[in-house]
């Protein structure tokens, strides 16, 4: 079980979590094609695993606010949870060929999250939702918009049999902002999520530890995660237009017909 350390050395306080994904290599064209159907058991596991998370969270939240630090079963539960997320995620975006585990623990699979839950700010806890807006921002705007080219994505994938390295680099960039951007909302780590566009070469200790430990990203990777936050955006803005143009016609009466006993309004 996992015990958080009386104090924390500052580079504990500031521990980004890693996340670890093999290089790209090929992959199985059949389950490629029906990547989201093989995962609809891991979506409800996972959803439910969500809403125990939430309850954690809340409760863990409290808790720091008064040790100034997750207490243990908080801290194993999240600790357990949100590589368990990113492992899912990390198989339906395409990095890698390997189902998911049913399981909190799998030492051996392809992606890896780095966890190291310790002390926390107070003041920074007690403050947690506000200070995390721009990050959800972020990721919202990358999620969004890796998700308008994910048909293109994944069209890419099934015919060459395997993903390019610069979408590789591009999406393991928005699964590790993600992942840290849920670290620091849960709670797990102190550090703010960064690096969204990666690490400088020879920034990890003794060496790469993995293909995105460190993450380097290429001028064409760095290409495209611009385009994601631009194309997120711009979904964004579409979404809200389409929902004021259909407010506008419900309010000027034109579509309220069909719904209610009696004429059409006019």
């Amino acid at each position: 079980m996992w015990q958080a350390p009386p104090t924390a050395a500052p580079d504990q306080r500031e521990w980004l979590p890693p996340l670890d994904l093999p290089a790209p290599g090929p992959q199985n064209r059949l389950t490629v094609l029906v990547r989201v159907l093989l995962l609809i058991p891991q979506f409800i596991v996972t959803w439910v695993l969500s809403v125990v998370a939430f309850f954690v969270a809340v409760i863990g939240w409290f808790g720091a606010l008064v040790l100034g630090r997750l207490p243990g079963f908080a801290a194993d539960y999240l600790s357990a949870y949100l590589p368990y997320e990113t492992r899912v995620s990390s198989y339906l975006m395409l990095t890698h060929d390997r189902y998911p585990p049913f399981a909190f623990r799998a030492p051996d699979y392809p992606a890896q999250v780095g966890l190291r839950p310790g002390e926390l700010n107070r003041l920074a806890v007690l403050f947690r939702l506000i200070l995390v807006i721009p990050a959800a921002i972020v990721q919202g705007l990358l999620f969004a918009g890796w998700w308008v080219v994910g048909w293109i994505s994944w069209l890419v994938v099934l015919i060459l049999g395997r993903m390019p390295q610069p979408l590789f680099e591009a999406t393991a960039a928005v699964l590790r902002y993600r992942m840290r951007y849920l670290a620091y909302l849960l709670m797990l780590t102190a550090a703010y999520p960064k690096r969204l566009f990666g690490d400088e070469p020879g920034s990890e200790p003794g060496g790469p530890v993995s293909a995105t430990r460190p993450l380097v990203l290429s001028g064409a990777g760095r290409g495209l995660l611009v385009a994601f936050l631009v194309l997120g955006l711009l979904s964004g803005a579409t979404s809200s237009i389409t929902a004021n143009v259909d407010s506008d016609d419900y309010d000027d009466g034109y579509l309220t017909g069909p719904l209610v006993p009696g004429p059409p309004a006019g």
